[in-house]
């Protein structure tokens, strides 16, 4: 029995593994911690990123400025399309199309029926004259008693059209409304000077019709000679004339009455 416990001990602890297997394990183990810390030592002396480069290796060779200063370049500023464009930007009331000088020959024009008329500045689309002629004349009427700023805006607007139309058909050239409108908005002037003297007097007597007549001739006079030199509509004064005089007249029957 004894015998057979003996016998299974010694099979049950047997085993391949002896002492010179147990030192070169050890000597394993060492190894690969030499290996370990040679590893981590190499990694922790690697060179950091340095945090400051000198200005020398920032430079390139051709720069000539100082650090954080760079030079200037006078051929990119001459070649620059924006310098100077502010100052050489026309005036605002120029980009809208309200010149003075242009609006105080055409007023010179028509205060002076025997002065002859430049065509090329009165075939303009300028409507800064004619508004305030027609707020003018709309603001004397007011002040007579007579609130007629819709007949005004309303006989101007259906004027012009029947003028445009007409003018139309007698040039061979052609005008745009915003011309027809420029003209006879202009030519509009002594009827709001008629219009201011019935702030004065009463206009229904023989004084009143006569000064009537002259105001509707001398519009109707002025807008005639206007787009005669703008049309070149030469021998054909009378014909524009006679449908001017008609509108004209419609703004006298409301200064007077």
């Amino acid at each position: 029995m004894m015998s057979n416990l003996a016998q299974f001990d010694s099979d049950f602890y047997q085993s391949n593994f002896t002492i010179d297997n147990q030192e070169q394990s050890g000597n394993n183990s060492n190894a690969y911690g030499n290996l370990y810390g040679s590893r981590k030592q190499q990694a922790g002396e690697q060179p950091q990123p340095a945090s400051f480069v000198p200005p020398e290796m920032l430079m390139s060779p051709g720069y000539t400025g100082q650090f954080f200063q760079p030079a200037s370049n006078s051929d990119y500023y001459s070649q620059s399309s924006y310098i100077d464009s502010f100052d050489e930007e026309p005036p605002l009331l120029e980009e809208l199309g309200i010149h003075f000088d242009h609006i105080w020959q055409k007023t010179l024009t028509v205060l002076n029926p025997m002065k002859p008329a430049d065509g090329s500045i009165m075939n303009e689309t300028d409507l800064t004259g004619p508004i305030l002629f027609c707020v003018a004349l709309g603001a004397t009427l007011l002040l007579t008693g007579k609130v007629q700023f819709g007949y005004v805006y309303g006989l101007s607007a259906i004027g012009c059209l029947v003028i445009h139309a007409l003018l139309n058909l007698m040039s061979s050239s052609g005008v745009s409304y915003g011309c027809v409108a420029s003209v006879l908005g202009y030519c509009l002037l002594p009827m709001v000077i008629l219009s201011g003297c019935a702030m004065f007097f009463s206009l229904q007597g023989a004084f009143g019709t006569v000064s009537s007549l002259v105001i509707i001739g001398w519009c109707s006079l002025s807008a005639s000679k206007i787009f005669i030199s703008a049309l070149d509509m030469e021998g054909q004064q009378l014909l524009v004339a006679y449908p001017c005089a008609l509108l004209y007249g419609l703004f006298a029957l409301l200064t007077i009455f």
